[in-house]
């Protein structure tokens, strides 16, 4: 049975006063709304959107057909939207009952349960049916007075009557999403600590850690199994290396291809977090295509290990931005966190020295000056007032722990590959080019998690603005530099993995890393990234990958209503 015709109605702020000259809002939106006002805001505002399993598993229950009466009219997957409203949306179903137009929705979980026990809709699935109801009468122009929510984990369907008071909860929460959207500060975390449990974006929204820092909630490590958790713990994704010079990176269908002189190999887009190209290795603007929808940044980095340039297929998180750009003009703000980011990072090269020198009494009488001064360095910090001060100390820290770092190298380590001090643009030495090579591997994971979060890389709090080094992503890196660099890096020198001749390349007085060598270097960084630590303000372990995002996340609230959580990650 065809669709009737709708009726004409005049869209004026007089006949509805929700009309809205604004864009549409989605029906998805309403509820979101009403199942969490920080949902809504992180959706429809900052446009962040995470697809996780029950929303792939409510997807394909939508796809798949539902018996129906054969003398039951039925549109499936119906397009509604009105400008009267300021709506649109898509209706799971509508069919005739009793002659009567009745707009339908699939949902997967239980529904609620009244007093005598009769199925009720949620709020937000209530919300949801009604506005498709509305809709679908506009469109349809027939009276549409009945929507029914079936609930495929009971088995049964919800009624709710279309009437005057359906109506009007429609309209104020229309009302309240528009208030919502011209806000430029996010929502609380709901009291509702449940809501949390299933909700897509709980590892963006980070609600544990809020009510964490406030004490009004369970400590993670005390949430029962199946509750919501700060993170995923291991990353779901991994990084593709492209390091042949003639490498030949190409698409085809949701895969991509990477050529070479001797190989080709095929690796489903859905399988990489980010790609990125080392040298000059070549990439069509279809696998760009590809890579930009799916989410996945792709760096360019030198043959030296400079970071060049990365894409972003981020839409702008206006909203985000400006609360980092508000957050940090604060001069003291900035300082506070610089503060702590150089603590977090002097404190990281004390621990490392004393426990790699720790049943080593000789090693650890040769660094004791060392020692003393990066223990002075930590005492000076509180008062430090200035950016400058805070560099100053910064530097007397580092110069006194690379001073101090031949001393964990084990006597068996070839004299080739043994430091002379830090020495960089270009390094003097074989260790300092694996070093530098390896910083800048932790400065594309730090730039693309920065991008993916949301927040703009050139607007940091400590370093200076430079061209080629966006200074948040140089401040952030800071914390990480010792547990992903400096550790495994040394603990691998010691393991005599490196051949001083074979993985270097000797320039006059300057030493870069041969092929073989970036490809040890490479495979050396994603390691560690896989290896688990246990994040002190959480309490939980998770792999290292996941603790930088964590951090950046953390450090996006120190202006977004919950400060004083970032930079607490330290090594045991």
């Amino acid at each position: 049975m065809a669709p009737t015709q709708p009726k004409l109605v005049a869209d004026t702020a007089e006949t509805n006063p929700s009309f809205s000259e604004e864009l549409p809002l989605r029906v998805m939106a309403l509820h979101a709304l009403l199942y969490c006002e920080r949902l809504f805001y992180l959706e429809e505002v900052e446009e962040i959107y995470v697809a996780d399993a029950n929303v792939y598993a409510g997807r394909r229950l939508h796809v798949e057909r539902v018996p129906i009466d054969d003398e039951a009219p039925e549109l499936r997957s119906f397009e509604v939207a009105s400008t009267r409203w300021g709506l649109k949306g898509k209706v799971d179903a509508v069919r005739r009952r009793d002659g009567n137009w009745v707009a339908y929705e699939h949902k997967r979980g239980r529904c609620r349960r009244g007093e005598d026990k009769q199925p009720l809709a949620w709020p937000s699935d209530r919300i949801q049916a009604i506005a498709y109801a509305v809709l679908l009468e506009e469109e349809l122009g027939e009276s549409v007075q009945q929507a029914r929510v079936r609930y495929h984990a009971d088995n049964v369907t919800a009624f709710i009557e279309i009437d005057d008071r359906a109506r009007e909860d429609l309209r104020q929460a229309i009302q309240q999403a528009r208030q919502l959207q011209n806000m430029t500060t996010r929502p609380p975390v709901t009291e509702n600590e449940r809501l949390c449990k299933h909700c897509s974006l709980a590892p963006v929204c980070l609600p544990e850690e809020e009510r964490l820092a406030a004490g009004d909630g369970s400590h993670p490590r005390d949430v029962p199994e199946g509750q919501v958790v700060p993170l995923p713990a291991n990353r779901q994704k991994q990084t593709l290396h492209v390091t042949d010079h003639q490498a030949y990176l190409s698409r085809s269908r949701e895969t991509l291809v990477v050529k070479t002189d001797d190989q080709r190999q095929t690796i489903p887009v859905a399988q990489i977090d980010a790609v990125v190209i080392h040298g000059s290795g070549q990439v069509t603007t279809q696998a760009l295509q590809l890579c930009a929808y799916h989410g996945v940044a792709v760096q360019w980095m030198s043959f030296g290990g400079r970071f060049v340039a990365g894409t972003t297929a981020s839409p702008g998180r206006v909203q985000q931005r400006i609360r980092q750009y508000q957050g940090l003009t604060q001069e003291g703000r900035c300082l506070e966190l610089a503060r702590i980011t150089v603590r977090a990072k002097v404190e990281g090269q004390l621990k490392y020295l004393l426990r790699a020198t720790r049943g080593h009494q000789e090693r650890r009488q040769t660094i004791s000056t060392s020692l003393e001064r990066i223990r002075e360095t930590l005492r000076k910090l509180p008062a430090a007032m200035s950016l400058d001060s805070l560099r100053g100390l910064e530097g007397m820290a580092a110069k006194s722990y690379f001073a101090a770092v031949p001393s964990l190298l084990n006597d068996r380590v070839a004299s080739g590959l043994i430091p002379a001090g830090r020495t960089k643009h270009p390094p003097k030495d074989r260790c300092n080019a694996l070093l530098s090579y390896c910083y800048q591997l932790l400065f594309g994971l730090v730039h693309r998690t920065v991008i993916a979060v949301g927040l703009e890389p050139a607007l940091g709090y400590y370093h200076q603005p430079r061209s080629a080094a966006p200074p948040l992503v140089s401040d952030i890196m800071e914390i990480f530099r010792v547990p992903l660099v400096d550790m495994p890096l040394i603990g691998s020198l010691n393991r005599l993995q490196w051949d001083a001749a074979e993985d270097f390349t000797e320039a006059g007085t300057h030493f870069w890393l041969s092929d073989t060598g970036r490809k040890k270097a490479i495979a050396l960084f994603e390691a560690r990234l896989q290896e688990s630590a246990k994040h002190p303000h959480t309490g939980k372990a998770m792999s290292y990958a996941r603790l930088v995002e964590l951090e950046v996340r953390l450090l996006e609230k120190e202006w977004s209503g919950a400060p004083g959580l970032f930079g607490k990650m330290r090594i045991r």
